[in-house]
């Protein structure tokens, strides 16, 4: 483990040093506050800290206030080391933000025990923020294919939407639903649909960039959304289809061939997330309606969407893909 040592005093730095690499640990040394604070903004920062009171630049006690107030969800553990024995010290310097504090000159076996406790403290708050993060992720990522769930994909479509808004840039949503997808699983078994899912993911999450998104709608039906800092693609949903359509997934009963269809909308300055899911979710019906394995776009493309009409860009793609919307 990595330790900041924090030292004006050369002789007290150097054998504070020594002493910590004959019990195993790392120890990172500076002679000033402002020296440590600068080690404390690398990536790569050591999350156990031994900090003088008193050092040029910048004081133990201020590092610590600038540490707190960063919030973080796994801040480091701090050892005051100071010549101070007021117990007004002690309290200023845990008010600071310390985690400990021990009066100089100290007992070697001491600050190691100090230490391991410290240690077990950064162990203990590492796991709860590995366990907190696993949460969040379970919360909102589906369980089989890894994308975003309903609920986090609507979430970021809110506030994708708002952003293209503001920015003035296209936004855009496809609706795509795997056609015959019960098929699949009356014939070939639902593990084998579990594995369409997953590989069907795969391929679209390949076509993707920038800020599109993709997230499980519901079923079979998953949801992208092209954002306002993507490079708007607007061939994006037929590369998709075409992908999609030279898919085979392999099986115990051989390889089963998949194709989806798809419906897009894109944002206008009228355009709520309800009205976009609709939208789309038309285009969708009409695509399945007409032969499915097609992409078809959104009837209503009025010239007022967001970042200019996109009559004819949306045209010239569609007649490069030999279909119309």
């Amino acid at each position: 483990m990595k330790i900041l040592v924090a030292e004006d005093d050369l002789t007290s730095r150097r054998i504070l040093t020594a002493v910590l690499k004959k019990w195993g640990y790392d120890p990172v040394a500076t002679k000033d506050g402002l020296a440590a604070w600068n080690v404390l903004q690398q990536p790569d920062a050591p999350k156990f800290l031994l900090l003088d009171w008193n050092m040029p630049e910048m004081e133990g006690p201020e590092i610590c206030r600038r540490l707190r107030l960063e919030n973080s969800s796994n801040p480091p553990y701090i050892i005051l080391l100071t010549g101070r024995d007021e117990k007004g010290d002690v309290v200023l310097g845990l008010d600071a933000g310390a985690n400990d504090y021990i009066v100089k000159p100290y007992d070697p076996e001491e600050l190691r025990a100090r230490i391991r406790v410290g240690q077990r403290m950064l162990e203990l708050q590492e796991s709860l923020v590995e366990a907190r993060d696993a949460l969040a992720y379970q919360a909102t990522h589906d369980p089989l294919t890894g994308v975003l769930n309903r609920r986090a994909v609507l979430g970021k479509l809110a506030e994708e939407l708002e952003r293209a808004k503001r920015e003035k840039k296209r936004l855009s949503i496809g609706m795509c639903d795997i056609d015959f997808f019960k098929k699949i699983n009356d014939t070939h078994g639902h593990q084998m649909g579990d594995k369409v899912l997953i590989d069907y993911v795969r391929c679209m999450e390949g076509q993707l960039q920038g800020s599109d998104c993709l997230g499980r709608y519901g079923g079979e039906e998953f949801l992208v959304i092209s954002g306002p800092s993507a490079n708007q693609d607007l061939c994006l949903y037929e590369r998709l289809r075409k992908r999609v359509a030279a898919l085979e997934v392999f099986g115990p009963s051989g390889p089963v061939s998949v194709t989806v269809s798809i419906g897009v909308a894109f944002a206008t300055e009228e355009s709520t997330v309800d009205s976009l899911l609709g939208a789309a979710d038309e285009a969708l019906y009409r695509a399945k309606a007409n032969g499915r394995n097609r992409v078809v776009y959104d009837s209503d493309l009025s010239g007022h969407e967001i970042g200019g009409s996109l009559k004819p860009a949306v045209r010239a793609c569609l007649e490069s893909a030999g279909t119309r919307y």
